[in-house]
């Protein structure tokens, strides 16, 4: 039988997604077919798959780690926050209803038979599978009906091995605590725990680690130093956004955090560009005088996020920044943002309506029941540079604005319009997520705007070369035939 074995942790943002995606590069290296699975998440940072659906970006990377392509079957749950109650519920990559938080956590159990057939998918083509938890077990309020933690373990029957940050204090009180507030089956389900993110001379924990032990009956994996590169993969979370902007560089791009931002990971490739700044513009403040360029990024809830924008005063802020000769980038929900009108005509985003948009692209946007989840590839028309990238968008877009497209794209033989361009080419607007992660274009993109001619950056070796070095660190500080021994074995 498939090893399996899963990760939970004391919390959310412990490290979880990480430690699996380091392991998963890891035990590859050591020979075997590693494949990640987390049975629900919730983000609204997603990645469409090979197979034409989409998951949340932490399994994403997690299969680079594994070097195979995502497919629906890594997360096949997926909640995709619209409101503070409700989320788009994603099955197997597809959107299959909207749901109150109230709702579905009364109705969730009807989902666990797809994670289980996604997860005995994976099992048949791998040696061992990591499987990641959501959130922690200690909610235990939450246990009945679970399909993240210890729901999902006893229904697949897997081993758990606990995952603590040091770094937010309390940690023996954290693991302990999780042992205390378990019920005696999930508690024997846990084999061993994990201490992340320690700063300094680990062994200064040495007599922690044995408390730990004492107080909870499971056995030290290891204890892992902070690993400071993490920065510089994709975050999944946009709690972690305030964490990640930065540089020092001559240009200047402003993020505009919208209140429902998603696919915030295009970014990353920019902001680890020597030559460019990145700075996330939080709600309350003005968008800074002297950026060379504002980025509006993906949204969850278009109308509901220009909303957000006007209230901020982001409006004002734009047309001035445009007055001085700025540039505008539209990425997907800020692309639709970007037109004279949107339009619900079927009141996806809550009632129907038709609101103004920003005003700077030609263009007009009704929004579909339909999703748009798809590859693309083909030629950025400003500079001719290949670009690839995917949508993942409800809604259409037209208008004289499309005459000036943002890029031209393969269809068949043929090639199709995508995107708008302003008459003074200031502004700028494409559905397509992901582009700046090839580097051609994001070279070719830097250069015809800015005359950018610096040290470039090649985005997917440095990921690899951060994931290899996260498995070397694993190996380093965790006991991996330990955990291996676990996977093995089961419960």
């Amino acid at each position: 039988m498939t090893a399996a074995i899963m990760v939970q942790g004391t919390g959310s943002d412990v490290g979880k997604s990480l430690i699996v995606a380091g392991l998963c590069r890891a035990f590859l290296k050591r020979g075997l077919v590693v494949r990640p699975f987390k049975p629900q998440n919730m983000s609204n940072n997603a990645a469409v798959t090979v197979d034409g659906g989409e998951i949340g970006r932490a399994q994403a990377l997690q299969a680079i780690a594994s070097k195979v392509d995502p497919t629906v079957h890594m997360n096949p749950v997926l909640l995709k926050p619209e409101t503070n109650i409700g989320s788009q519920v994603i099955v197997q990559g597809k959107r299959v209803a909207t749901m109150t938080a109230r709702q579905y956590f009364k109705e969730r159990q009807q989902f666990m038979p797809a994670i289980l057939e996604s997860f005995e998918y994976l099992r048949a083509e791998a040696d061992i599978v990591f499987v990641e938890g959501a959130g922690s077990p200690a909610e235990v309020n939450l246990r009945e009906r679970d399909l993240a933690n210890m729901g999902f373990a006893d229904a697949a029957n897997l081993p758990v091995i606990l995952v603590a940050d040091i770094h937010r204090g309390g940690v023996i009180a954290s693991v302990v605590g999780t042992k205390a507030v378990l019920e005696d089956d999930d508690a024997n389900r846990v084999k061993a725990f994990l201490i992340n993110n320690f700063h300094g001379d680990v062994s200064l924990f040495d007599e922690g680690v044995s408390i730990i032990e004492k107080h909870s009956g499971w056995t030290s994996a290891g204890v892992i130093p902070h690993f400071q590169d993490a920065r510089m993969l994709p975050a999944e979370d946009s709690l972690s956004l305030s964490n990640i902007g930065g540089g020092q560089g001559s240009i200047k791009i402003a993020v505009l955090r919208l209140a429902r931002i998603a696919n915030f990971d295009d970014l990353d490739p920019l902001r680890l560009e020597k030559d460019v700044s990145v700075e996330f513009v939080e709600a309350g403040e003005a968008i800074p005088g002297g950026a060379d360029l504002v980025i509006i990024p993906g949204s969850k809830s278009t109308i509901s996020d220009l909303q957000h924008f006007r209230e901020q005063g982001w409006d004002i802020d734009l047309q001035a920044h445009v007055r001085r000769g700025g540039k505008v980038l539209g990425l997907c929900g800020g692309y639709q943002m970007l037109g004279r009108m949107l339009h619900d005509p079927q009141g996806i985003e809550g009632p129907v309506q038709s609101v103004e948009g920003l005003g700077l692209l030609d263009v007009e946007t009704i929004l579909t029941e339909r999703k748009e989840l798809s590859y693309q590839s083909g030629r950025h028309v400003a500079t001719s540079a290949p670009l690839q990238g995917y949508e993942m968008h409800l809604g259409e877009t037209k208008g004289p604005g499309r005459d000036r497209p943002f890029s031209l794209i393969h269809d068949g033989e043929l090639e199709r319009a995508e995107g708008a361009i302003s008459e003074s080419g200031q502004i700028a607007g494409t559905y397509l997520h992901g582009i700046f992660t090839g580097d051609s274009f994001r070279y070719a993109f830097l250069e015809h705007e800015f005359q950018h001619h610096g040290v470039k950056v090649s985005y997917n070796s440095l990921i690899e070369d951060v994931l290899d070095r996260l498995a070397l660190h694993l190996e380093e500080n965790v006991d991996l035939e330990l955990i291996l021994d676990i996977a093995q074995r089961g419960r």
